[in-house]
């Protein structure tokens, strides 16, 4: 077959299924934002593409989102035209659609089988908006913004021949009678690299070098922010430390915002919520307190491989990879009682979940697993067999993953 891939910043959840059909001899492009010298990437041919204007200045607030996507429709547009008048005709499109640019690729293969990336369809009530209620809408209109928002997902639906979600929950966020037409399979975490290692050994601040014996508490999100409750995490050192004078918290994650609204003071989350709780923190204690800012995929197998306790809080909303691959470390983890959280999280069976805002029950939480070796090696055993039987990348979702595109292609 050949097999076109959209995705602005590619591969991206596309990382194993890419390569893995290029390696069973299907011919694979990727259109992408992404610019570099390579052509190619194990054996995907990479074509990047750019955007050729910005978004009107003082167009309406609340159509400033589609606008942005069908700039951004419009440049893959003209990209797939190109690769057309070059004699590339794709069987099958498989493309992460949030961002707009698989709007318009219909109109230029209209015989191919469009398959799309479900990774959320938003809602005013009853998932991430209004969930947290130190941070309200400021604005009336705001529900009516984000179901404009959802034109983007609409018009996909149209032309979209089937969809892959990679849980039960973000499916079904999608509506009927689209949800119908979403097989759930998650993008596949590598267990066997992401497994436990009694002999790992990781130096953090560049000379405090730590291992297994060492009482570790961490806590991962690709940005610090309020979506996945760093500020409620902050919250619960001044106790923690407090309590456990010997255990070291290491923070993994950037200054910037990945979802949700940027603060209004120019600072950012991380040093806002650091500064929050900083002056109930003695200078020794803070010193135990990493952060690490983004670090290398192999630092983070190894600081999961040493974690004592894992830490995942989110607002309903898109699960992260790094609590299945915690789990699939062998972590033992708290989590917060999220709805997001229940297709991997059951209590007291593969790890320990706590209501999002009570921050008093996460610290003992915490402390009573610091305290309990035998129930952190129940919880990390049973959180890795449950990734292994779920979400191991080559026995269960690449499989299935392959299977879907096939099915797309009929």
């Amino acid at each position: 077959m050949r097999i076109l891939f959209v995705h602005q910043n590619f591969p991206a959840q596309f990382k194993f299924l890419a390569p893995a059909l290029a390696a069973e001899g299907h011919s694979v492009v990727a259109l992408s934002l992404q610019k570099g010298g390579a052509s190619e990437w194990q054996g995907v041919k990479l074509v990047p593409y750019s955007i050729g204007r910005g978004t009107t200045p003082g167009v309406h607030p609340w159509v400033s989102d589609f606008e942005t996507k069908t700039i951004r429709g419009e440049a893959c547009f003209r990209a797939a035209l190109r690769l057309k008048s070059q004699g590339f005709t794709p069987d099958v499109i498989i493309a992460h659609p949030g961002w707009g640019e698989s709007l318009f690729l219909k109109e230029v293969w209209p015989q191919a089988k469009l398959g799309i990336y479900c990774e959320f369809y938003y809602h005013p009530q009853g998932a991430d908006v209004g969930f947290d209620p130190e941070f309200p809408l400021s604005d009336e209109g705001a529900a009516c913004r984000l179901r404009l928002k959802n034109i983007n997902n609409l018009l996909h639906f149209q032309v979209a021949d089937g969809g892959i979600s990679p849980t039960e929950w973000q499916a079904s966020t999608f509506p009927e009678p689209f949800r119908s037409c979403i097989r759930v399979v998650h993008d596949g975490i590598d267990t066997s690299t992401v497994a436990p290692n009694p002999g790992v050994t990781l130096a953090v601040d560049g000379n405090v070098v730590l291992t297994r014996k060492d009482e570790v508490i961490t806590f991962v999100n690709r940005n610090l922010e309020p979506y996945r409750g760093y500020h409620i995490f902050m919250r619960s050192l001044p106790e923690i430390l407090r309590l456990r004078p010997n255990a070291r918290v290491v923070i993994v994650g950037g200054d910037d915002v990945s979802y949700g609204a940027r603060p209004t003071e120019g600072r950012s989350w991380k040093k806002i919520f650091a500064d929050e709780v900083r002056p109930q923190i003695s200078d020794a204690a803070w010193a135990r307190v990493h952060f690490t800012g983004k670090i290398p995929y192999r630092h983070f197998v190894s600081l999961l491989q040493l974690s004592t306790v894992h830490v995942y809080l989110t607002y309903p909303f898109v699960l992260s990879w790094s609590l299945l691959e915690a789990m699939s470390a062998g972590c033992a983890v708290v989590a917060s009682d999220t709805v997001p959280l229940h297709e991997a999280i059951r209590h007291d069976e593969t790890g320990r979940l706590v209501s999002f805002f009570d921050v008093q029950r996460l610290v003992a939480e915490v402390c009573e697993l610091l305290d309990d070796p035998a129930a952190r090696v129940r919880l990390g055993a049973n959180a890795r067999i449950f990734a292994q039987e779920r979400y191991d990348l080559k026995s269960v979702c690449l499989p299935a993953q392959l299977q879907w595109v096939e099915s797309l292609a009929g």
